[in-house]
């Protein structure tokens, strides 16, 4: 009987992680499987052998038990007789997995926790190789751009994807208050699974653009556009807020580019957590003046000094 080295199927190292190795068997899986592969006979052993490695290699408590073999000094494709591990009959499995798997992974074989001195039967797991070929489909990432009054309304948005079936339209319910960078999750919208397998899920990682305000962090921006009269001697001006309109005072001799704070009317999910909105201030001059303000502006200009 040869002794199989999964780690060397599935081409990774034994420092591998569970995500490495979940990846590695992914890849390869995709490769040879044999829908992909059609009467293929090299490709479906291929597939087979991939299949026996991560479902070894890919549950924690199989791969610990798996790894103590190492202290044994088997190598792989090393021949050895199952005799030296005990008396026991030895009933071959249909389950399209190798002796090797079957002897220590499946039921009926060895007691791997009476070989380690671990006290509790190993039992065999049953997931093994189908004959279905079944795989389930790729996860799809994607991103989606909205305005911070978007995010803070909690709109539903129609978008168009491709996948491997094609392009097709969906909907999804914006969180109100998601962050940027939030991920939302549509199950079974990825890639078709194969051989009828399950479909993969879609994640939409949503990012903003400027809107009516301007996202900083859970703050928001807006600007406003003021007179220079107003600016000079201040007054009041009327702001559109998310929470509505709302009447910010502007204190005399302001100039462009300073904000005025307005606390809790920023971005969140509640009115707690949200942060504050800046009122970005620009000075600007009125297109057509009146005769009144010509003159006026005129008196205006003779009082300056050199």
């Amino acid at each position: 009987m040869q002794y199989k080295d999964y780690y060397k199927i599935l081409g990774v190292n034994k420092n591998a992680s569970q995500d490495d190795i979940k990846k590695a068997y992914r890849k390869l899986a995709k490769k040879y499987h044999p829908d992909a592969n059609p009467g293929d006979k090299k490709a479906e052993e291929r597939f087979k052998e991939i299949s026996e490695a991560y479902e070894v290699l890919g549950d924690k408590d199989k791969r610990k038990k798996y790894d103590q073999f190492g202290t044994m000094n088997f190598q792989n494709g090393m021949n050895f007789d199952p005799s030296q591990f005990g008396n026991f009959e030895f009933r071959r499995s249909h389950n399209g997995f190798s002796d090797f798997f079957n002897m220590f992974f499946g039921d009926g074989g060895i007691d791997l926790n009476d070989l380690f001195g671990t006290g509790t039967r190993y039992k065999g797991f049953g997931t093994g190789f189908s004959g279905t070929h079944s795989m389930r489909g790729d996860d799809i990432e994607a991103e989606m751009v909205i305005t911070p009054e978007e995010g803070l309304e909690g709109v539903e948005k129609t978008f168009t994807i491709r996948t491997g079936e094609g392009a097709k339209t969906l909907s999804v319910k914006i969180p109100r208050g998601i962050p940027e960078g939030g991920k939302i999750k549509l199950s079974g919208q990825g890639k078709p699974g194969i051989g009828g397998g399950p479909s993969g899920d879609l994640y939409i990682t949503i990012k903003f653009r400027e809107g009516k305000y301007k996202l900083e962090g859970n703050n928001l921006i807006k600007r406003a556009e003021i007179y220079p009269w107003t600016a000079a001697l201040g007054g009041e001006v009327k702001i559109e807020a998310p929470d509505g309109l709302i009447q910010v005072k502007i204190p005399a001799g302001i100039q462009t580019d300073q904000k005025i704070r307005v606390p809790r009317q920023g971005y969140g999910k509640t009115k707690e957590s949200r942060g504050d909105l800046f009122i970005l201030i620009k000075i600007v001059n009125p297109r057509h003046l009146t005769s009144e303000q010509k003159k006026l502006y005129e008196k205006l200009k003779a009082t300056e000094t050199t």
